[in-house]
Parts: C-alpha cells; structure tokens; sequence
C-alpha cells in the first residue's frame, strides 16, 4: 500500500511538474494561465497553444509586438491583468486573417489594445471571430484594416461594450471599424467610434441590432454611414451622440436596408438620438422601402433632411449648438435654457432610451426626472 502512495504521490508530482510555473493549476477544472515579460509563458500565443475550454488567460500590460495567436477553446476568458495588454501587428498576423483569430465559442475578451493588422486581402482585423457567440469589453481597436470582424452564424450573439475604435479601414471604402455578418444578434454600447478611413463605424447585418449609447463621431475623417444596417433587421438605435464630418463620404448618417431588407424583421426604432451634421448637405437616417421605421424624440444639428424614404416620426427637433454645454468638444448635454428640454413623447417600453453615454468609455442609466427630455441626454 506503501509502495502505491508512493507511486501515485510520484506521478502527481511528474503531472505537476509539465505545468507551466505561471499557471494557477486547478486539478480538472478550468486553470489561469498568467503570461507577461518574465513569465514563463511571454507572449499571448504561448498560452494559445496549452490552453484549454474554460480556461483563463491573464496578459500583463505592456506592448506585445508581433505577436498574434489562433484561439481554438470554447468558454475561454482573455483578459488584459491591471490594465490594457497591447498585441500590435507590426506586420504579422494569424492565418492570413487578423492579430487574435477567435474560433472558439462564448468567448470573452477584456481590456486587450489590438492595432496594425493588415494583410493582402485588405480586412486584417484586430479580432477575426469564426466562432459562436463573443463578448468584448474595455477594449481598443486602432489602426487596423478592420477592428472587428465576424462570419454569419445565425446562432452567434456579439457584444460589444465599454470600447473604443479609432483610425480603423483600409481606405477602399470596404473595411470598417466594426463588421458583424449575419449573427443572430449585435449589440453595442457605452463606446466611442471615431476616424473611420472611408468605411462605416458599425456595420450589421444581425438579425436583431441594438446600438446604444455610443459615441460616433468622424472627426475629420472620409468616414461613411456611422451605422449601417443594409439588410434590416429587428433595430433599435437609441441614445447615441453621432456627429457626422465635414469630409464624410456618404451624407446619410444612419442607413437601413440599403443592400435589401433580406432580415425576416424589417422594424427600425431610432430613438433619443443626438444627430450633428457637419456638411452642407445630408440625410440623418437613410431607409428603404418596405421597412418600418419610427424617429421619437431626435436632436438634429446642421443641415440635411431628417429621413428619406417612410419614416413615422414624432418629436424630433433641429435645434443650433447654442442648447449644448459644450458642442466644441463634443459635449452635447443640454443647457437649461435649451427647447429641447421635457418635449419628449412617450416611447413603448421595449424601445425607450434607458442610458447614456459617459465619456470616454462608459454607460449610466438614463434618469427619468419628470417628462423626457430631447436627445441623448437628460438634463439633471
């Protein structure tokens, strides 16, 4: 009995001993895998390869140069450790495809900083996602030919929150910051889109989108669409500051159903918007025949007319720069003298505007201090 124990007691130690030193090792169950400069796993895609479904990798901050990785694990958590972990292309990638290629399922990624990608093809992405169903938090897409981009997995929910995307596409007008094919569901929330090269800053083609409380601002980039939704789909945009520039290449700042309303849904809801048009000519929301689409409670600045195509709107009013705090900075709460202020109607519960942009990153809940106030924001 001795000798077995002994034995036994041998092989743990053997089993023990083919586990990383960086690695929290948790028997059975799912481990942490902790990789940074003087970690024995250095690099992010040293942890790609021993992995495994439900694990944790926790990347140390820092700047990962050429560096890109294929992740094959479902249930798998990447997560940037006290702060952002930087994976910068610098001219290599995964599979001809993007700096992290996700094909495993619900997987969630946070506080990760990808830029750089770039591959022939002209989409090298920060994240490809080939997989069901991801989660993407506090993170940065900068510099890519695409932020993110997902196949069409009609059993896939994307989400994406609390993130920036900035100087993203390839400048032929076919790369985008974020490009989600035909998911069953996207959205997106308390994030800042901004400097887009002459691709739109969301595009989807998921059968249901919500897009909400988001900042989408084009700087002075060639941007397109801020939100473009060409096959339809079951839409609700709701409290988003989106400010079109003066060198945007499409003048509509929202467009919907402009490849064919192929979604079995073709309901758009736009809702507590604040829509800034810094060209001489637009379209605040562009739709397609055929869809059905409601305007509650906008704000337009600038030029342009509110929607083209049917559109059923109430409530929605142009107003100067004069009824924002600070509009040079793309601060666009309202002023107390603003008339904008309690000229809300009521929206159906289901498609209300229940948060708020905070700046730069982030999301509170809207208050509802007596009647609803125009915009995206509620004046305190």
């Amino acid at each position: 009995m001795a000798d077995a124990r002994a034995a036994l007691l041998c092989l743990t130690v053997l089993a023990a001993a083919t586990v990383p030193a960086s690695t929290a090792y948790a028997g059975d169950g799912p481990r942490t895998w902790r990789v940074g400069p003087g970690r024995e796993l250095a690099v992010p895609s040293q942890a790609a390869a021993v992995a495994r479904d439900g694990d944790t990798v926790l990347i140390d901050p820092g700047t990962y140069s050429g560096d890109a990785a294929t992740w094959t694990q479902d249930d798998l958590t990447l997560r940037g450790d006290g702060g952002r972990a930087h994976l910068r292309a610098d001219g290599r990638d995964a599979q001809g495809k993007a700096i992290w290629v996700i094909a495993g399922d619900r997987v969630t990624v946070d506080r990760v900083e990808l830029s750089g990608a770039a591959v022939p093809d002209r989409n090298g992405a920060g994240i490809r996602h080939e997989g069901t169903d991801l989660t993407v938090t506090r993170s940065w897409f900068h510099d890519n030919q695409m932020g993110i981009l997902t196949g069409a997995d009609p059993e896939s929910d994307v989400v994406v929150t609390r993130s920036r995307f900035f100087r993203n596409g390839a400048g032929d007008g076919l790369s985008h910051s974020l490009y989600v094919g035909a998911v069953r569901s996207l959205s997106v929330s308390g994030s800042w889109f901004s400097d887009v090269d002459r691709g739109h800053h969301v595009k989807s083609r998921a059968a249901r989108t919500t897009v909400v409380a988001n900042r989408i601002s084009d700087g002075d980039s060639t941007a397109s669409y801020s939100i473009d939704l060409p096959d339809g789909g079951r839409s609700l945009v709701a409290g988003n500051v989106v400010v079109q520039g003066p060198r945007s290449e499409n003048s509509a700042l929202v467009s919907y159903g402009a490849e064919g309303l192929t979604q079995p849904s073709q309901r758009l809801w736009v809702v507590n918007n604040t829509f800034v048009n810094r060209r001489s000519t637009g379209t605040f929301v562009a739709v397609a025949g055929g869809s059905v689409v409601r305007l509650r409670n906008n704000l337009l600045v600038g030029p342009g007319d509110l929607a083209s195509g049917r559109a059923r709107a109430r409530a929605n009013l142009r107003v100067g720069l004069g009824s924002f705090v600070a509009p040079g900075r793309e601060d666009f709460r309202l002023r107390a003298s603003a008339r904008a202020v309690d000229r809300g109607r009521t929206v159906p519960r289901r498609w209300r505007a229940r948060w708020e942009h905070v700046a730069p990153t982030g999301l509170v809940r809207r208050p509802t201090v007596g009647p609803t106030d125009l915009g995206a924001f509620e004046r305190r």
